[in-house]
């Protein structure tokens, strides 16, 4: 069993060289080898490999310079995702890719599930959704997982931004009405590979089959309810010397904070279709990112 991983240097594409491993041979490629705004070499890499299993963690993800540069934005988020799907019909590989929470606009009063009208207010949330139309539009099996606020231990999110402004400020303010899962990289790692064993590779898809998951951990909580947990865990850390106190968040709304792209004010993913076909239960956020900060203050303290 070959596996494409494209996106390995990502919060999301790091996780996956692990999760993947005991599946297959594993093709871990990032912008390097396989750059998405690059459609020739895209196609290129997949006709070589001939992989089994092509796996998706790359994207553009900068949700407000998209606004300002949407042809690369949609290069990579919804061009490429489409190319991708059709090499990987074309070898009758299963493409597994993640997309967002951002493709809904955010009115509902509820919890979105896959079958809710989509409606994005910003470019980024535009370009996924194609992307996700383009892989069903190629008609090759394919995985779909949408999922939210992503964070982990590699790259940059919104806990490293916390935590680096809370070295240096006394008070802060950060968004109180957008509500949302924060999703660990990890958790999403572990569950795709959980996915694709009891799929066993995609040999139990019907041919041309695509499927569309929503994926996060329970708890939703706001933007600042987040920020005020990584402080004051953060704060038990040792290393990390912080001068904010969480109590010295203050909350505000989203239109006293501008900036160029819209973001959804629910960004709650229902996740119950996924756990009733995977047999699983979405996990609480708090512990990853506690296991997050033990090794961010470990790397600190230089172990």
């Amino acid at each position: 069993m070959r596996i494409l991983l494209l996106g390995k240097d990502g919060q999301v594409g790091w996780q996956l060289q692990r999760s993947l491993a005991p599946h297959g041979d594993v093709v871990a490629c990032g912008r390097a080898e396989c750059d998405l705004a690059d459609t020739d070499r895209i196609r290129s890499v997949v006709r070589e490999l001939r992989p089994d299993i092509v796996v998706n963690a790359a994207a553009y993800t900068a949700v407000d310079k998209a606004e300002a540069e949407p042809d690369l934005a949609r290069q990579i988020n919804a061009v490429a995702p489409g190319v991708l799907a059709e090499e990987a019909a074309r070898c009758g590989a299963l493409l597994i890719h993640y997309s967002t929470d951002y493709v809904f606009d955010g009115s509902k009063d509820a919890p979105y599930v896959e079958s809710d009208p989509t409606g994005p207010l910003c470019f980024y949330g535009r370009s996924k959704l194609e992307g996700e139309e383009a892989i069903r539009a190629a008609g090759g099996k394919s995985l779909i997982f949408r999922t939210s606020w992503v964070f982990g231990a590699r790259g940059e999110n919104f806990v490293k931004t916390i935590l680096r402004l809370a070295r240096t400020k006394e008070h802060l303010s950060v968004i109180d009405d957008q509500i949302g899962s924060p999703t660990p990289a990890a958790m999403i790692a572990t569950v795709s590979g959980v996915a694709l064993a009891m799929l066993r590779h995609g040999a139990l898809l019907a041919k041309g089959e695509s499927r569309l998951y929503h994926l996060a951990a329970a708890r939703p909580v706001s933007w600042c309810e987040f920020a005020r947990t990584v402080v004051g865990l953060g704060a038990q850390a040792p290393g990390f010397a912080l001068h904010l106190q969480p109590e010295a968040i203050t909350p505000i709304a989203s239109a006293e904070y501008p900036s160029a792209a819209r973001r959804p004010l629910n960004s709650r993913l229902d996740c119950r279709r996924l756990e009733k076909d995977f047999g699983l239960r979405m996990p609480d956020w708090q512990p990853y990112l506690e296991r997050m900060l033990q090794l961010l203050a470990l790397k600190q303290n230089g172990y």
